[in-house]
């Protein structure tokens, strides 16, 4: 079956969705709404909007004219397994015309694909997102290979009354992290007209395409080194191993 509505829903119902069946347990604590796909009566699958850890940084990087009050960022997006392949696509054109009639005053939504986790953002490719380039970025598992935010990393120190950075690679690889270093594909879909958009496109200094999608083969995922460096020679994650480091990939890289 299909997606036959999408609505808006409450914190408590969106975690035990994301809980079933997100690859990242962790909910931004920035999320402004929570968006459920149902199939019937079923709540089926989640969409969350809101914002990253630095919101007004983040617009005013992509399109200096704008603030928070013109985006949103996409959080989590998942559903359930038992819904049919181009579900997820489904889902976020139905958030979209949400978004557009209820909130016009919204001009962009943006995303980033966990290609760190092994996500090229097919989803996002597959709902016509603009595609606007890459960075390079640090993540970390603990032992149980969940991924930890930095800034929850900044707090279990802090506490610790650990003052110098949580970067530094000694005092994380001592903790049992492992560190991991890898690209985040940046997407962003236009809910203004096409004639605002036209002119925010002027302002940006990113090359935004409904085309050149990162593809499997363009993730590319190391280790951090003892050294603090970053080794160009590690396996690469795919997707196959994204949602945990399986036995096989953990017998290769052990923790420092």
């Amino acid at each position: 079956m299909a997606i036959d509505r999408v609505y808006y829903i409450t914190k408590r119902e969106a975690i035990e969705v994301v809980s079933k069946y997100h690859y990242s347990k962790v909910m931004p604590r920035l999320t402004k709404f929570y968006i459920g796909a149902y199939e019937g009566k079923k709540l089926v699958g989640v969409f969350t909007l809101g914002w990253g850890t630095r919101p007004l940084h983040t617009i005013k990087k992509l399109f200096p004219s704008l603030g928070t009050k013109d985006y949103f960022e996409c959080g989590k997006l998942c559903l359930s397994d038992s819904m049919p392949k181009n579900s997820e696509s489904e889902f976020i054109s139905k958030v979209i015309k949400l978004v557009k009639k209820d909130m016009p005053q919204i001009k962009l939504i943006f995303s980033w694909a966990d290609g760190i986790m092994g996500k090229p953002g097919y989803v996002y490719q597959a709902s016509n997102f603009f595609y606007g380039g890459y960075i390079w970025t640090e993540a970390y598992l603990d032992k149980n290979n969940v991924r930890i935010h930095v800034r929850t990393l900044q707090g279990i120190n802090s506490k610790k009354g650990q003052k110098y950075g949580t970067r530094a690679f000694d005092i994380i690889s001592e903790q049992g992290y492992r560190i991991l270093y890898g690209k985040q594909f940046r997407y962003i879909y236009p809910t203004c007209n096409k004639r605002e958009w036209k002119k925010l496109l002027k302002e940006t200094e990113f090359n935004w395409a409904r085309g050149g999608y990162p593809k499997d083969k363009d993730i590319e995922f190391f280790i951090k080194d003892k050294d603090g460096k970053r080794k160009i020679d590690e396996i690469k994650m795919n997707t196959t191993i994204y949602t945990k480091i399986n036995e096989e990939f953990k017998n290769q890289i052990t923790l420092f």
